[in-house]
């Protein structure tokens, strides 16, 4: 471990000593790891340390490696800090997040302790059923809720890893067609919508943890965190857990339940025709969050299993509406 790190975390955190207890995962493109350590205090505590070493990263899973990408992911870096640091704090239990306790950066090495989620989220799910999906989609519909209107700072301008800004090389890969020729006004409708809030920008399956009893989760992974129209979440969450076959058949429940969550989370901060006029511009854009997402993996992965009929039918529906 590095030594300045070290120095920082026995100080920090008060701990005559701590120990590696447990690797969780390393981070894409071997930028580094996420591990549990256990801390020799009176407290007995755990934390997980996210550690980004910018002189390991390589290569790519998907063969994209580039300036730019690496440019890309050393600036979510400092998206997530930023995040922790200035917003976290604002989540309640109905949106829970890790608790920042601590950041340290030297040179290309950079560290981000949290709480460790494990002892009341110890669930990571690679399957759900409909009930828990359910609880993903109320996480989010309080997340949203939270952070309505809210202009972000030192985040993405435009939340989502997919965004079209930050995917040029992508873009370029996309064969010409329909799809590439409306991209800007799909992304612009999205981008220009009324009503605004943060969105997490990656809330697939994979960052929430769950309780044991499956009734509450936490989120975790917020390196493209920004500003955004929410139904990007939802549409990517149901993306990531869901078959094409079954986005058809769950599509008009799962959004009922997120708009009736979403409703009752802002009783506060909007009026009734507020919130009216968000669920029929949210709802409009569903399809286009989704020709949106589209148009990323045809660039990015033209044989992902998401490219789906579904998903395919849903671009379909937005570019036929454009071209009119």
């Amino acid at each position: 471990m590095n030594p300045n790190f070290k120095n920082y975390l026995l100080k920090s955190l008060q701990t005559k000593s701590f120990s590696k207890k447990e690797h969780i995962q390393s981070l894409w493109s071997d930028y580094g790891s996420i591990d549990r350590y256990f801390l020799e205090n009176e407290n007995k505590e755990q934390v997980v340390i996210k550690h980004i070493d910018l002189r390991q990263a390589s290569t790519h899973p998907r063969g994209w490696h580039s300036n730019l990408s690496h440019q890309r992911k050393i600036r979510s870096y400092e998206v997530e800090t930023s995040w922790y640091k200035q917003y976290a704090a604002h989540c309640t239990m109905l949106c829970k997040v890790p608790k920042l306790i601590g950041d340290f950066k030297d040179g290309q090495e950079q560290w981000i302790v949290l709480e460790d989620l494990s002892l009341g989220f110890p669930e990571k799910l690679t399957q759900v059923n409909l009930d828990q999906i359910k609880v993903c989609l109320h996480w989010l519909a309080h997340f949203h809720a939270t952070f309505l209107q809210e202009t972000p700072e030192n985040l993405w301008p435009i939340g989502s890893y997919w965004h079209l800004d930050t995917r040029p090389e992508e873009f370029e890969a996309l064969e010409e067609g329909p799809l590439k020729k409306h991209a800007k006004q799909i992304d612009q409708a999205l981008n220009t919508c009324t009503y605004q809030t943060l969105i997490h920008g990656d809330a697939k399956l994979a960052n929430f943890c769950f309780s044991k009893d499956s009734q509450q989760v936490a989120a975790v992974d917020f390196q493209y965190i920004g500003k955004g129209c929410g139904i990007k979440d939802v549409m990517y969450f149901l993306s990531s857990c869901l078959s094409g076959e079954e986005c058809t058949a769950l599509e008009e429940e799962l959004l009922d339940y997120y708009f009736s969550i979403l409703k009752s989370a802002t009783t506060a901060s909007l009026s009734q025709a507020e919130f009216e006029g968000l669920e029929a511009e949210w709802r409009k854009l569903y399809t286009f969050a989704w020709a949106d997402f589209v148009r990323f993996l045809l660039g990015w992965m033209p044989g992902h299993y998401k490219l789906h009929e579904y998903s395919l039918s849903q671009a379909e529906m937005v570019l036929k509406t454009l071209d009119r």
